[in-house]
């Protein structure tokens, strides 16, 4: 099966281009899982989200043999793909994690790498059940966790939040937290409560940060954010011209920011002490480039 572009090309941002096939309907076979293990490649995670690469910082498979516990990622091709854990690494081996891969790497190895890392990290903190405590047994490949004690089951979870570059029309509002580089400003975001919507979640997390009131809100594109487990939605959306206020979040300032303004920073252009804008890794600096190039609510 070839992953395929719904709607729209894919945007330019990281985690989402040349997916593997995750071919679910070999989970559950044990026989042919057995048979991909003896051709199978295999990326390592430790446990702070890095992984191992060559002398040229490229990917760098795991020469040893597959583990019972290594988790079936899926196939390239006819290639079968396998991630597992890693507790300690060879002295001197050259690691990298994901945020500087992806602006390195080619788009499959990145994609996978984020893959990785992300059904990784969920074994490693969920290995009892919630329910009861009991400890949990893995099946399906990896991405299934079973409690004998209770009989429960439990999966691989991600954690939605919105992303939205807000516009009155003329300008865009960003936001910065104050723990980023200077003059760094990002679209606003936050995670989806339970019982909400998307369109409520854009409206009250840009109130809840800004006190700017949304008027309506258009859903644009996601990208998988492991870090440590999100998917964000991405929106554009249509607001007020009201004064931003930043005194009762974790925001340190939101601000308005006029189209030329947003187009030197993309450009590199603002000059010492100007607007700087998201890496082109992530979805918050495409929303921003879709907004400077005319995308509206």
């Amino acid at each position: 099966m070839t992953p395929v572009s719904v709607g729209h090309d894919l945007p330019g941002f990281a985690f989402i281009a040349d997916p593997l096939d995750r071919a679910d309907h070999l989970r559950s076979d044990a026989a042919a899982l057995a048979a991909l293990r003896k051709h199978a490649r295999c990326i390592g995670v430790d446990g702070e989200g890095r992984t191992a690469v060559d002398a040229r910082d490229g990917l760098q498979m795991l020469p040893d043999e597959l583990p019972d516990d290594a988790v079936f990622l899926g196939l390239q091709g006819e290639v079968p793909w396998f991630a597992r854990l890693v507790g300690q690494w060879p002295e001197g081996q050259r690691l990298l994690d994901l945020r500087a891969a992806a602006m390195q790497w080619p788009a499959f190895e990145s994609t996978l790498f984020a893959q990785a890392r992300a059904v990784l990290r969920w074994r490693s903190q969920h290995r009892h059940c919630p329910v009861c405590g009991g400890a949990l047994a893995f099946s399906r490949a990896g991405w299934q966790g079973d409690c004998a004690a209770c009989g429960t089951t439990q999966y691989p979870r991600s954690d939605p939040a919105v992303i939205v570059a807000v516009s009155d029309g003329e300008r865009l509002l960003l936001g910065r937290q104050g723990t980023w580089p200077a003059h760094r400003y990002s679209t606003l975001a936050g995670f989806v409560e339970p019982g909400e919507s998307l369109e409520q979640t854009v409206q009250r997390e840009v109130f809840e940060e800004s006190r700017v009131r949304v008027v309506r809100c258009r859903y644009l594109a996601s990208q998988p954010w492991p870090f440590p487990g999100s998917l964000m939605l991405g929106f554009v959306a249509h607001a007020e011209a009201d004064v931003p206020d930043t005194r009762q979040d974790e925001l340190e300032d939101a601000r308005w920011f006029s189209h030329d303004e947003v187009v030197r920073a993309l450009e590199g252009r603002s000059g010492e002490g100007g607007l700087e804008v998201s890496p082109q890794v992530s979805i918050s600096r495409w929303l921003i480039e879709q907004w400077a190039a005319g995308e509206r609510a």
